[in-house]
């Protein structure tokens, strides 16, 4: 009786199986698969640009040591900091996309980081495969840097009024006529 009552989860489970190729796993394919990263960290813009480049250097050397493939680095520059972190207003920009097997070797890499007295933040993500898409659509050129629009002047759903002229009214000048005035006796 017991197997008439599982019968369908059974046969509906044995098809499942039957769709994936045999001896492949999807766990699988996704633990040999490689992992995308990105790193982005802010240097801080007093030191000369000499100290500014072996940080940047020195940074991409230790993802190589860890065992990752670097995709891409991208000098950003300059820009403007939202708020001021110590007692700056700016800093420079680096970000570096890398693929690695495994996250295990990323927290050595941001300890580095914060010990390092010339870096002022970074930020480690994991890219997922939208992320990896973006990234290599804008170093094709397909996106482009956006630009702030400027505010158009609003268009009013009505014409606006345009001026009547008013009819030309002739108004006569009038004589000043003096008036007489009655004399009284009484002085």
């Amino acid at each position: 009786m017991f197997f008439y009552l599982c019968r369908p989860f059974l046969t509906f489970f044995s098809f499942t199986t039957r769709l994936q190729p045999s001896g492949v796993c999807r766990l699988q394919n996704q633990a040999n698969a490689m992992r995308h990263y990105e790193l982005t960290f802010i240097v801080d813009p007093v030191l000369s640009n000499e100290d500014i480049q072996s940080v940047r250097q020195t940074y991409e050397d230790q993802v190589k040591k860890l065992g990752a493939t670097i995709v891409h680095v991208d000098d950003i520059g300059l820009k403007q900091l939202a708020y001021p972190i110590n007692k700056r207003n700016s800093g420079i920009y680096f970000t570096i996309e890398f693929m690695a097997e495994t996250g295990e070797a990323i927290s050595s890499l941001e300890l580095s980081m914060r010990r390092d007295e010339r870096i002022m933040r970074f930020l480690t993500i994991a890219l997922d495969k939208f992320g990896v898409k973006y990234n290599e659509d804008k170093r094709n050129g397909l996106i482009r840097r956006t630009q702030r629009m400027r505010r158009k002047p609003a268009k009013p759903d009505m014409p606006s009024p345009v001026a009547v002229k008013a009819p030309d009214v002739v108004i006569p000048e009038v004589d000043e006529v003096e008036a007489e005035v009655p004399v009284t006796d009484e002085e």
